[in-house]
Parts: C-alpha cells; sequence; structure tokens
C-alpha cells in the first residue's frame, strides 16, 4: 500500500497525473470533495466499478484513512492493480489548506 500526503496529491492533481477516488458515502461526499473526484461508496465497493484511469495514478481516500485502506484490501483481492491512498483522508486535505467542493 502506497499513501501519499496532501500536498503530494495536490500537485499530482496540479499535473492532471492523478484520478480521485472518494469511498465516503454520497452524503459525506456531497458535504464536500476534493475537485474531481469520484465517488465510489466502501458500502457497495466493487474494485472492478472504478474508473479507467489511463495514465494517471488512481488514488482513494476517505475521511481519515481507515476505509480508503479498507478499499484497497478489496482491490488486492480482486487482483486491481490500485495499490495507493490519500494519507489522513479528507481530515488531512483540510488540514493542509485545500478547498473542498460542495454538492454531488
Amino acid at each position: 500500500m502506497r499513501e501519499v500526503k496532501a500536498a503530494e496529491l495536490k500537485a499530482m492533481l496540479d499535473a492532471e497525473s492523478a484520478l480521485v477516488v472518494d469511498v465516503r458515502e454520497p452524503d459525506e461526499f456531497a458535504a464536500g470533495h476534493i475537485a474531481g473526484a469520484v465517488n465510489l461508496p466502501l458500502s457497495r465497493f466493487d474494485a472492478a466499478a472504478l474508473p479507467q484511469a489511463g495514465e494517471k495514478t488512481l488514488v482513494l481516500h476517505c475521511l481519515g484513512g481507515k476505509r480508503s485502506a479498507m478499499a484497497l484490501d478489496r482491490c488486492a483481492a480482486a487482483q486491481a492493480a490500485v495499490d495507493t491512498h490519500l494519507a489522513g483522508g479528507v481530515n488531512a486535505w483540510t488540514a493542509a489548506g485545500f478547498p473542498l467542493v460542495r454538492g454531488a
């Protein structure tokens, strides 16, 4: 499992080299999410449903890191080539001063 810090993810997004998947529930996602993130809640997470990232790094995240780590475990079990998540989740993102988008 690879963890990226908030500043590293921000740089990756600015360089258009990352695709973010938010594994929180839809109400949490609507309350505030990273711009461009795709919502795929852990409660119905299926590694086969992950978006195609092409040359980008697919980065999973949640509120604090626990659910995204669980989703990575499911990816490993499904032999999906996803191994990266945001260390500290949205909490770390906002603590670093980066904005969230409100709404679905």
